[in-house]
């Protein structure tokens, strides 16, 4: 595993319950502000190997990455078991929920 890919695992492991953070943000934290896909793939390809939240992991502006209405709902329906709010658009608000204490940690 890449010191990249480990950072992210640890980072996502550790999303507060509750919060969100973009796939841009983790690449940040974890050292790379361009790794936004590759976070993208390492939630794909690791989150059941490592129990990721992978729910609590939403695009720039606070989207639901899927285009599914099932796995949106999914995503969305495990964000509301957390006092998560996801709008009509699949957007949540990042201004209330965006895991800022924990990003600031790694800046």
């Amino acid at each position: 595993m890449t010191p990249f890919t480990e950072n992210c695992v640890k980072i996502i492991q550790n999303i507060p319950s509750g919060y969100v953070l973009t796939y841009g943000a983790i690449a940040e934290m974890a050292g790379n502000k361009q790794g936004a896909r590759q976070v993208a793939r390492i939630l794909h390809s690791m989150t059941r190997s490592y129990n990721l939240p992978w729910h609590r992991v939403v695009k720039a502006g606070g989207y639901i990455a899927f285009k599914e209405a099932s796995a949106i709902k999914s995503q969305a329906a495990l964000m509301a078991d957390e006092g998560i709010e996801v709008d009509d658009k699949a957007r949540v608000d990042l201004n209330l929920y965006f895991a800022q204490d924990y990003y600031q940690l790694f800046l």
